[in-house]
């Protein structure tokens, strides 16, 4: 009898997407039920990540690949732009999504666990699928009950499209349920260049670092009488997050509802 998880990636043509392939055409326990991307047809998934031939080839039509019956879960790293409908339609036809694009308001994620609810099937988008990021998101808010002024750091490529991240806004929640909101600062402050002190998020600030050669690293800075903290996390290659990804696909499997955040399998 077969187990595996039929699995369909959407924007498998990008970086993160490309990886996914990989892990899932390379994991025993998951199987490529499709590989979606508008920009790429006709290629053979295997051949397009340096793999042998998976007999399974690119396609363009996210629709006609989970109407097609038979997938279990959808994992989308695409566009800020697609991933609401992306999401929808996989919820639509029963099939769990699992999501690595930020971008999504409160409201639609709200939305988006009404219809898992609907369909009995369970849901998640993840700003972050680093073990290590994750982490760093929980030892930053308990630190923040101890050190309640803070700032947040973090560095992306200059062709990121949305700032600050998923990942900063998901920390900044997290500590924001650990600490009183604290407007810190002088009240007297003044911004000589508008938005040279960054964000403003429940009393701290985040700032975000745009530049070509950055691959994704995030620190919080903590300060008090004398001291300082500082809590950081790096990564150096996309590969780091396939173990959250896989985890990811197999935890959607077995609850309801939609879950933001990866922080929540991680105790």
């Amino acid at each position: 009898m077969n187990n595996k998880i039929r699995v369909v990636v959407s924007g498998a043509g990008g970086r993160m997407g490309r990886e996914v392939v990989k892990l899932v055409l390379q994991d025993e326990e998951l199987t490529l039920a499709a590989a979606v991307d508008r920009s790429l047809h006709d290629i053979d998934a295997g051949l397009l990540v340096g793999l042998p031939e998976a007999g399974v080839a690119v396609t363009g039509d996210l629709e006609a690949a989970l109407a097609g019956g038979g997938a279990d879960v959808l994992v989308d790293f695409t566009t800020p732009q697609s991933a609401y409908a992306n999401t929808a339609s996989a919820i639509k036809y029963g099939v769990r999504p699992v999501i690595g694009t930020t971008g999504f308001t409160s409201e639609q994620i709200e939305e988006l666990d009404k219809q898992c609810r609907e369909q009995g099937i369970g849901g998640l988008i993840a700003p972050n699928f680093s073990i290590g990021a994750i982490l760093m998101m929980k030892f930053a808010a308990q630190a923040a009950k101890y050190f309640p002024n803070l700032e947040i750091i973090e560095y992306h490529g200059d062709q990121k499209l949305d700032a600050p991240s998923g990942t900063s806004i998901k920390t900044a929640e997290l500590i924001a349920e650990a600490r009183e909101e604290l407007r810190q600062g002088n009240p007297q402050e003044e911004e000589i260049i508008e938005g040279a002190r960054g964000g403003y998020y429940n009393g701290f600030r985040i700032h975000s670092v745009r530049l070509p050669g950055v691959f994704a690293q995030q620190e919080v800075v903590f300060g008090s009488f004398g001291q300082t903290l500082k809590i950081r996390h790096d990564s150096y290659e996309r590969a780091g997050y396939m173990p959250g990804v896989k985890l990811g696909i197999e935890k959607v499997m077995g609850y309801t509802g939609m879950i933001y955040g990866f922080d929540h399998f991680i105790e």
